[in-house]
């Protein structure tokens, strides 16, 4: 157990140890209440009002309650405080379980020492809550043993998708499950039963929990639920594990729950202006004093009960004026010390910076940002048994690395491992799934193909194919897919390794989607080069009320036997004209054709192998950004580094002092145009209106150079790599292999500026 003894009391402020006028009397107001209480509710547990706060200081709960807005965006939705007060604070279980605790500290030594029980995180999140404008109370009540001991081991984790492990087998129009499969699913829902069922506890409905209660309204809050404060996750108010309720509270008032919670809280109303089902310590000074009236006539122990708050309750006598000032007397201003949260400690956020969270088949495990070396902050263990023995997969989330990678999950059954990454990485990663980082193994990669010149969007290899997944592009291209033979075979080609091109390519098969501004059967919908066979395979859309599509079939063997020039050789091309056996076309237009196709083909091969040498770049890369792993600075680090800061604050004065003069040695950008038409000072509109077209068509002539400029760099580029791969065909038998290293660098780098160029164009 932790040691609070060595509290040191001397810093806290004078509140902390004394109580003022206002607030003794409202001790008295507490205990008057509380006599009523017991002797019209004698069967009941004795209500939360007035513990001792660290300096040994009776407080009462409301307060303790301290509204606050801290200055962090997270922090301004209840989800956020939530996650924030569980991540932030070790939970402490109460010395009794059945017992109410005899102290309650501040929010602000709480947070100092990082630790609490469930009142203590319960009076956090709400001051958190109340300060972001949420309608919040803290609640005392009874809940489940295992909510008590913030036991989720029986729990699902948040981060899973819900178990899938009973599916009902449907069939026939009423979707009513198969007769043989009903023993199956009633067996394994009674297994699931007896593995989740808990333990019985002697002590149900016994046990003292504190959470937090959002009543709907403020905020756009449209439903009320309560909050859990050891684990931040919201729960319905009919949710079994919550057991029953003594009394809320906030910074303004206290309400005593008079509802029966035989049934838990499912059938509890939460209308705190409802005198039937809660008891109200005070009355508002800003709520109208005819609510006295009606108390009166509702209910007998709201009469008794405010009627003797001020009075001894042998004393039948006490004049109505008394009556009237005990019912609006005002709540005491919170008696705690600002809460302030530095962003450090924000940042810091978990005890020592790492926290533990026990689910069921489930671990997970929390980190400050930049606390490990390669940038965990969350890792989830997933098991295949109750007693997490047996690793199924793990799931790992970074932050501040500088190759942009996000999450990272590992299936240890099939060795697979997939990293995601955010937009910014140097090659538009977006997921990589691999079992090696090395080229030879199967690796499928996805990209943001917005940010990329041709729209790839998947990239999928292995040993013997190659598929492209493209998205959005111009010429309705969306599949690529590349068969090898066996390796050894290959032939060198242009812009690659010995170790890529050692496969040759049997086989380019490219899908096509529907372009609506041709003809469906001139549109091509599957283009096959066959490239052992020298036959190319052409299939084009399907016609409106057609169920077979046009195709064509070229032999290439027909060129090499009579001669390019052979522009009359028959058997070129074996075509079906789907509806028509009359629409033939001639001779010379397929060899056209077949010329056009073979072209394409050689530049096909260069794209799959320049692909290919892409791909083995990215690996290669990634393998350095794993071994040099960087890190980003996170915001405390750049606010504690002395140095840093006065660096830049210089760097920020020197520049207000230049900002000046460069506003007086300034260039007016309208001189130009105003010496050209004789500006003297007076500028009337036609002149005015002169200027303006002046400076737009200087402005649209700049475009256009600027256009021009890039046009002939885009050009330039495609010369030069066309030129290099020329050179490398003519000369690869006696390069050595670190000039193929080097030539295959100078396509990357090339095709990396032939792409930006190209999608500066497009803009």
């Amino acid at each position: 157990d932790f040691d609070w003894s060595p509290m040191d009391m001397s810093q806290l402020p004078p509140s902390y140890k004394t109580n003022s006028p206002k607030e003794k009397k409202m001790l008295q107001l507490a205990d008057n209440f509380l006599k009523q209480y017991t002797y019209l509710y004698p069967e009941r547990m004795p209500l939360f009002l007035h513990p001792a706060n660290e300096c040994g200081v009776e407080k009462f709960v409301s307060t303790t309650v301290r509204p606050t807005l801290l200055p962090y965006m997270e922090l301004y939705e209840w989800d956020g405080c939530a996650s924030f007060v569980s991540d932030y604070l070790t939970m402490e279980p109460l010395k009794c379980p059945i017992a109410l605790p005899s102290s309650l500290y501040s929010p602000t030594t709480i947070l100092k020492y990082q630790r609490g029980n469930c009142f203590d995180f319960s009076v956090l999140l709400c001051s958190m809550l109340i300060g972001a404008g949420y309608d919040a109370y803290c609640v005392h009540g009874y809940a489940t043993r295992e909510m008590c001991s913030l036991d989720e081991t029986l729990e699902p984790c948040p981060l899973l998708r819900e178990p899938q492990e009973v599916r009902l087998v449907m069939s026939g129009k009423g979707g009513m499950p198969r007769l043989g499969n009903k023993m199956a699913i009633i067996t394994s829902l009674s297994v699931l039963q007896e593995v989740a069922k808990p333990e019985r506890d002697p002590l149900r409905g016994l046990r003292v929990h504190a959470w937090v209660l959002v009543l709907s309204g403020k905020r756009d809050i449209p439903k009320t639920f309560f909050i859990n404060p050891f684990t931040g996750k919201s729960h319905s108010t009919t949710d079994e594990r919550f057991l029953g309720i003594e009394s809320v509270w906030n910074h303004r008032n206290y309400w005593v729950n008079k509802q029966d919670c035989c049934n838990g809280c499912k059938d509890l109303v939460f209308d705190l202006g409802d005198a039937v089902c809660w008891e109200v310590m005070l009355l508002e000074s800003n709520k109208p004093l005819q609510l006295l009236a009606d108390a009166k006539k509702e209910n007998r122990l709201s009469c008794t009960c405010i009627d003797d708050m001020m009075s001894d309750p042998n004393d039948g006598s006490c004049a109505e004026e008394e009556k009237v000032k005990s019912m609006s007397f005002d709540m005491p201003l919170s008696w705690v010390a600002p809460i302030q949260i530095s962003p450090r400690e924000f940042e810091t956020r978990y005890p020592q910076g790492r926290k533990v969270i026990l689910y069921s088949k489930a671990k997970l495990e929390k980190w400050a940002p930049n606390l490990n070396g390669n940038g965990p902050v969350k890792r989830l263990t997933v098991y295949a048994d109750l007693d997490r023995t047996e690793v199924v997969k793990v799931r790992e989330w970074f932050e501040n690395r500088e190759d942009m990678l996000e999450m990272r999950e590992v299936n240890e059954q099939t060795q697979l491992t997939t990293d995601y990454f955010r937009p910014g990485h140097p090659f538009h990663l977006k997921a990589h799934t691999y079992a090696s980082l090395e080229s030879e193994s199967e690796h499928t990669m996805e990209f943001y193909n917005e940010a990329r010149a041709d729209d790839l969007q998947k990239y999928v290899e292995n040993a013997t194919e190659l598929i492209e997944y493209f998205e959005g592009r111009d010429d309705f291209l969306h599949i690529r897919h590349t068969t090898f033979g066996k390796t050894g075979e290959g032939i060198h080609f242009a812009g690659t390794r010995t170790d890529i091109r050692s496969q040759p390519i049997v086989q380019i098969k490219e899908c096509f989607h529907r372009n609506l501004e041709k003809p469906a059967d001139e549109d091509v919908a599957e283009r096959i080069f066959l490239i052992t066979e020298e036959k190319i395979h052409l299939m084009y859309h399907l016609k409106d009320e057609y169920f077979t599509a046009s195709t064509k079939d070229l032999f290439k063997a027909v060129l090499y036997s009579r001669g390019e020039a052979a522009g009359t050789a028959p058997k070129i091309c074996i075509s079906y004209q789907a509806g028509s056996s009359e629409k033939d076309e001639k001779p010379l237009q397929e060899y056209k054709l077949l010329l056009k196709l073979r072209r394409e083909e050689k530049q096909l091969k260069q794209q799959v192998w320049q692909s290919k040498a892409e791909v083995s770049n990215i690996l290669k890369t990634r393998k350095n950004e794993e071994m040099a792993l960087q890190l980003s600075d996170a915001n405390y680090d750049k606010e504690r580094d002395g140095k840093r800061r006065q660096q830049q604050e210089a760097m920020k004065n020197a520049k207000e002092d230049e900002l000046p003069q460069q506003e007086e040695q300034g260039l007016d950008y309208l001189a130009p145009f105003l010496i050209r038409f004789g500006y003297e000072g007076k500028m009337t509109k036609q002149l005015a209106l002169r200027i303006r077209d002046e400076c737009l068509a200087a402005y649209k002539q700049r475009l256009i150079d600027s256009f021009k400029i890039t046009q002939a760099r885009y050009e330039k580029a495609g010369k030069e790599l066309q030129e290099k791969e020329q050179w490398f065909e003519k000369n690869q038998k006696q390069l050595s292999t670190e000039e193929e290293e080097e030539f295959l660098a100078y396509c990357s780098e090339a095709m990396l500026r032939i792409r930006v160029t190209e999608s500066r164009l497009t803009r």
